[in-house]
């Protein structure tokens, strides 16, 4: 009989009980210019706790945490 270690069974990757990855949330500051995937390229203009205000030039849209498709420049 085997034991089991502290941090649990190990999965496949492949199986669907593998437990969720958390993706690193990123803190952005006034001023940090970003890329979206979708409008391109910005510039931070509001930080709330969990959602910035980024401006684009021709809008200004509200992008709230986790920013999966935002990378700061």
């Amino acid at each position: 009989m085997s034991t089991m270690s502290a941090r649990g069974p190990r999965h496949l990757a492949s199986s669907p009980f593998a437990p969720k990855v958390e993706v690193p949330i990123v803190a952005y500051a006034l001023d940090d210019r970003i890329s979206h995937d979708t409008y391109g390229l910005g510039r931070v203009v509001s930080v709330e706790p969990h959602a910035v205000t980024v401006d684009f030039g021709s809008q200004k849209v509200r992008v709230t945490s986790p920013y999966a498709r935002m990378e700061l420049l």
